[in-house]
């Protein structure tokens, strides 16, 4: 297993990357929440540490050359392998760390945060194929695997293809019973829901996004992130009264770290504007994510 102080690194990366490219500004939150198991274990700075407890430059560039002599010697040694990666990332070198992912991803093969941050970082540095391939093969195994489903799909919107995305959530949903009746538990339907209610939403599918909400608080009334997507796509089409109800019932049903956040989007100026996508959910660490990360502008 990998130990926290370096998963967490792995988990803030997840979260940035798939708010980075989510297409459709009035959703954000619910990518977050999306993430929000996850970031529970992210080692988060107190306001005592000062700057000085960063590592500089210099420091990261050291113990990269450090974990690289010590690869060279033991080239599968996951320590020295999760430290070369934290130092890449820490030091924005995207392709740098595409190396130690690769070697990480096939030594945990069920530790799937891997596989996916590698196809992020191929994504990043222009190679899509290898990174939707990279998607693939996880789904392959895994097909009801979040991180690799949302990330996928956020792909496939970049390369303006999104009946690719809708059917690939589609089929997923549509093979989820029987996947489910081999392995329990292996495909959350309504988390795909989610997701695919938030491709027709970013193409300005409203009818048939509130539809996939709707279905979607049928199997689960008791998770937010639906109601929120039916809220959030309301008050964009300028019916608040209608939203009302729904900011409140969502901000009742989600978790703590998110009840500020719906408020504020129920708060929030007149339809149509722009909400800006968090960081990381409550808790996490500050990003190590590379500078030279893409973003979608809504």
């Amino acid at each position: 297993m990998t130990d926290k102080r370096n998963r967490w690194i792995i988990n803030v990366v997840l979260i940035l990357a798939v708010v980075a490219f989510v297409g459709f500004s009035l959703i954000p939150l619910i990518d977050a929440a999306f993430k929000g198991n996850q970031s529970q274990t992210a080692a988060s700075p107190t306001p005592t540490q000062s700057a000085s407890a960063v590592p500089k430059k210099e420091e990261l560039e050291a113990q990269a050359k450090g974990y690289e002599l010590v690869l060279q010697r033991e080239p599968e040694n996951p320590t020295a392998l999760r430290g070369l990666l934290e130092a890449k990332l820490g030091l924005g070198d995207v392709k740098g760390a595409i190396a130690p992912l690769e070697k990480l991803a096939k030594l945990n093969p069920n530790e799937t945060e891997y596989a996916v941050l590698l196809a992020q970082a191929k994504q990043q540095t222009n190679d899509p194929e290898g990174a939707a391939q990279t998607y693939r093969d996880i789904l392959k195994t895994k097909p009801g695997d979040r991180n690799a489903l949302q990330g996928l799909t956020n792909l496939l919107l970049q390369q303006k293809r999104p009946e690719a995305a809708v059917g690939l959530l589609q089929d997923t949903i549509k093979t989820a019973p029987q996947v489910n009746k081999i392995q329990a538990g292996s495909v959350d339907v309504v988390s795909v829901q989610v997701i695919l209610g938030q491709v027709y939403a970013s193409q300005k599918r409203f009818d048939e996004a509130i539809a996939v909400f709707d279905e979607a608080t049928k199997g689960n009334k008791q998770d937010f992130r639906p109601v929120l997507g039916k809220a959030l796509i309301l008050k964009e089409q300028g019916k608040t009264d209608a939203a009302k109800p729904l900011f409140a019932s969502a901000a009742e049903l989600a978790p703590a770290q998110f009840k500020d956040q719906i408020k504020q989007l129920a708060n929030a100026s007149s339809p149509g504007a722009s909400v800006p996508a968090p960081t990381a959910t409550p808790g996490a660490a500050p990003s190590p994510t590379p500078s030279s990360a893409p973003a979608r502008t809504p």
